[in-house]
């Protein structure tokens, strides 16, 4: 019977712990063979079967090998249960508050001991945002069939779903069988894949990073640490979810802040629950001390507006298309200069958001490092024959 005060719940492993991998199965990987940015030295090898982290902010990819090779994704399929989950929230089809019946499906493995569980009960009622932290805290399989029964109507048509989403956004390396991940045949996921879902995860959800943060999460008076014990050694770390299967070893995706810098990496396979955390946060150091997310200012080098001809208003803001940031070698920043090339003098209204204006080029010690579009942020109608007869007159003085 369970006490009235939280106490937390022995950590139960998603499959029965196995003992560490063969060295044959998780092989030393050459320095060679690891892909740096600027092909730079790769710095160590990592004791794990696959590794991919970029610049959440450039999508410059700073460190990666055996980045396409295919494993099994264990619990990291939950990442897509929950982007979809997200989804759902953000178009108005579910709320926070929104109670979720548990089918005998989701209880069932609230009851199986080899996986981890929220401990759900059947017929229980249990609401949206506690399953998004109980499938991200406490990596729950009943979390994730309650979430994918409510939103597919069968687990069966969630994974569906889950497919779909990935070639919406350009996953080409993965397939999903099951909403929890647990092993199916035909089941695959790379650490590119990884990398890319948890990008887009945090791009199209911010409100994503309030889970995945979470250090522990309590329902029904029993408290889970976060399977990610990186997010309790690096105050950095702020997500996003930890995976492990006999076949594949054990992974973690992990996001990571400091200095105005986003970090998101993939390690795939490491031998045991400690080497995911450690060689993750060793990538994670090395990455904060290596390289900066450089955003210049362009209020030197870009105008504020631009001309506008036969429009109601005679200008229209210009700006950067998105984030103005790059990637570069921490201490190059001295090094940067920064060129409007403008495309044209001005625009003819109508005028729309994001008409092309011209280009910025970012240039390191003189040669070019990235172009960065400058549009147009607002929209300018056409004026009336009146209004633009009378702009003609005008620039004709």
């Amino acid at each position: 019977m369970l006490t009235a005060t939280p106490s937390f719940a022995r950590v139960i492993h998603r499959h029965p712990v196995p003992t560490k991998l063969a060295p044959e199965e998780t092989p030393a990987v050459p320095l060679s063979a690891i892909h740096v940015l600027g092909d730079r030295p790769a710095p160590f090898a990592l004791d794990a079967r696959a590794a991919c982290m970029i610049d959440a902010d450039t999508g410059a990819v700073l460190y990666a090998y055996n980045e396409h090779e295919k494993m099994q994704p264990a619990s990291l399929a939950k990442i897509m249960t929950f982007y979809l989950s997200l989804d759902a929230l953000k178009a108005g089809k579910i709320a926070p508050t929104t109670d979720v019946t548990i089918s005998e499906n989701a209880w069932r493995l609230s009851m199986n001991d080899t996986v981890s569980r929220m401990f759900l009960g059947v017929g229980q009622k249990v609401a949206v945002n506690d399953l998004l932290f109980g499938l991200m805290v406490s990596s729950g399989n009943d979390a994730a069939v309650a979430l994918a029964e409510y939103l597919g109507g069968s687990t069966d048509a969630f994974t569906g779903m889950m497919n779909d989403k990935a070639k919406e956004i350009g996953l080409k390396e993965s397939h999903f069988n099951n909403p929890d991940g647990l092993p199916e045949e035909g089941e695959f996921t790379t650490a590119a894949d990884m990398v890319a879902l948890a990008h887009s995860l945090v791009t199209h959800h911010p409100e994503a990073i309030k889970y995945t943060s979470a250090k522990e999460f309590t329902f029904d008076k029993i408290s889970q640490p976060n399977f990610n014990r990186l997010l309790l050694h690096d105050a950095r770390v702020t997500g996003i979810k930890t995976g492990h299967v006999d076949e594949a070893g054990y992974h973690l995706v992990a996001s990571a802040s400091s200095n105005g810098m986003n970090l998101l990496s993939a390690v795939l396979g490491a031998p045991n629950e400690t080497k995911r955390m450690t060689e993750s946060e060793k990538l994670i150091d090395w990455a904060f001390r290596t390289f900066v997310s450089y955003r210049p200012d362009l209020k030197k080098s870009v105008p504020a507006a631009i001309p506008v001809h036969d429009g109601v208003a005679e200008t229209v803001a210009i700006g950067p298309d998105g984030d103005a940031a790059f990637t570069l070698g921490r201490g190059e920043e001295t090094k940067v200069t920064v060129q409007f090339e403008p495309a044209v003098r001005y625009l003819e209204a109508p005028v729309h958001p994001g008409d092309s204006v011209g280009d910025l080029t970012v240039l390191l010690a003189g040669k070019p490092q990235a172009t960065i579009p400058i549009v147009t942020k607002a929209g300018v109608a056409r004026a009336g024959f009146f209004g633009r007869l009378g702009q003609k007159f005008s620039r004709m003085l």
